[in-house]
């Protein structure tokens, strides 16, 4: 049976609904379904010069088999008309409750995974909404706790946070023993579990410069990061580090690396982005549902044109099938 995956195409104004719009004749090993404003949906394939076939339904278990040139969308009202590249807070709540629809089917067993469109943080916060980011709400809506992961597989690079959205004045008080250790061992399980890998190596990155120069940088490395590693080799995991982000990020170290933990969010995603932009993608871990999506933004200069790639939007899309298909057999076993 192919999985069904849940996509919400995200920003209204931007270029998810593009993307959504664009890759729906292309045939993946998946269902797909769509949890969205069709007269939205419908708008866009009109601006981009797509004739396809929107058809709604009222849940993703009446999903049927993948027809030719079909969507198939559950419906999710707009508060007001979306114009491309022109962003309205009065449809941060449509944005929000889009996700929360898509998380319900997953934990109903009625899609097997989500993959998220573009979001637009801002717009959502001036609509008096307080927003970090995707991952933190996903939080709230599922159990578990969330680990934010971006992957650049043709690269072979996958690099996990121990803090997500903060700001950096913040980041050092956020790290202690305990999430420190929550987090290795979310990453060190779901590389298991969701990429069959069965000893993860993971590097983890020192948190100050030259991972603390010996305490004469600071002292996160020595109090707090070194101890959480040893106890953790200790009970079989392979942990290399704390190394310095600045050399931790080259072939020496990476080449028989499975993951990179990075204590911030700008310590390691900088230089992913680097290497894969255009088709890394962002897996959420330590959930109870499956969630992948595109490492970009909204892009709102290039909605409603055809002048955008599809990548990032293309590899989410097969790692959420991926997973999807892993745990189906990690279930039946």
């Amino acid at each position: 049976m192919l999985p069904v995956i849940a996509i919400t195409p995200g920003e209204p104004a931007g270029i998810g609904p593009d993307l959504a719009i664009l890759t729906a004749q292309d045939n993946y090993d998946c269902n797909r379904v769509y949890f969205a404003d069709p007269e939205m949906l419908h708008q866009r394939a009109q601006a981009l010069g797509i004739n396809i076939n929107i058809e709604v339904i009222q849940s993703a278990a009446h999903i049927k088999e993948p027809r030719d040139n079909t969507m198939y969308v559950v419906p999710v009202e707009l508060a007001s008309s979306a114009t491309p590249g022109v962003l309205d807070k009065s449809n941060a709540q449509y944005v929000l409750e889009c996700i929360r629809l898509a998380v319900e089917s997953q934990q109903n067993n009625n899609t097997h995974a989500l993959m998220t469109g573009p979001i637009h943080k801002g717009v959502i916060n001036e609509a008096g909404i307080k927003f970090s980011g995707h991952t933190e709400y996903l939080a709230e809506l599922s159990s578990g706790t969330p680990v934010m992961m971006l992957a650049a597989e043709a690269e072979k690079l996958r690099v996990a946070l121990v803090t997500t959205h903060l700001p950096i004045s913040q980041v050092s008080n956020a790290i202690n023993k305990e999430n420190l250790k929550q987090t290795i061992s979310i990453l060190h399980n779901d590389l298991q579990k969701k990429y069959g890998i069965n000893k993860p190596h993971i590097l983890v990155c020192g948190l100050n410069p030259h991972a603390g120069e010996n305490g004469h940088m600071g002292m996160e490395e020595i109090e707090t990061i070194s101890p959480v590693l040893e106890n953790m080799r200790q009970q079989g995991m392979n942990l290399t580090g704390p190394l310095p982000a600045d050399t931790l990020f080259t072939p020496k170290y990476l080449k028989d690396a499975d993951a990179v933990l990075a204590m911030y969010h700008d310590q390691g995603l900088p230089v992913l982005k680097h290497v894969g932009f255009g088709h890394a993608i962002n897996i959420t871990l330590g959930l109870s549902i499956i969630r992948t999506s595109v490492d970009h933004g909204t892009a709102l200069d290039l909605a409603a044109t055809t002048h955008i790639d599809n990548g990032s939007y293309i590899a989410a899309l097969e790692t959420a099938v991926h997973l999807a298909n892993n745990q189906t057999i990690t279930t039946a076993t």
